[in-house]
């Protein structure tokens, strides 16, 4: 004799579900997939260094001509003792300027290879970007990443109280 469904204690209840149901809680459980996936993309993953608090870059103006920056740097200059740094400012963008000696001096590119942010921060003799926290030493190499690439460098020549940067 053929038997029906199990009632009792360990039978379980089935609901029927609509196909409009399904395809809401379908929907409704992909969106919330793809809203954890992105969320997780904004955060500080592994290997990401974090944003740092290090002190603004001074910023000062040079000016282009023939392909070449030139700024004066004087005893009121924020690039006047040797340590110091500056966010140079000009018509071709902006570099990072580091006095690195007496009479020398080395240019980079102020922008990020992570992710194209302007490097604004220095502590330590050291580059920081606000972004995500990458350093660089004052020849762009890549101390602490996420950041992987060297920032672009330029030749510098200081002479009578002026820098030139070749662009």
């Amino acid at each position: 004799m053929a038997q029906g469904p199990r009632r009792g204690a360990g039978a379980m209840k089935l609901s029927r579900q609509t196909r409009r149901e399904f395809c809401t809680q379908a929907c409704q459980a992909v969106a919330l997939a793809t809203i954890g996936s992105a969320l997780q993309g904004c955060g500080a993953g592994a290997g990401l260094t974090s944003p740092s608090s290090a002190a603004a870059l001074s910023r000062v103006s040079g000016t282009v001509a023939s392909g070449v920056i030139s700024l004066t740097i004087d005893a009121s200059s924020p690039l006047a003792s040797v340590g110091s740094a500056a966010l140079v400012q000009t018509s071709s963008g902006l570099f990072l300027v580091a006095r690195t000696g007496q009479d020398t001096f080395s240019a980079l590119t102020a922008t990020c290879t992570h992710e194209a942010c302007t490097i604004t921060g220095y502590e330590s003799q050291t580059y920081v970007c606000p972004c995500h926290g990458s350093r660089f030493d004052p020849s762009g190499h890549v101390l602490n990443g996420p950041a992987v690439t060297a920032l672009r460098s330029y030749t510098t020549r200081f002479a009578n109280g002026v820098l030139t940067i070749a662009l």
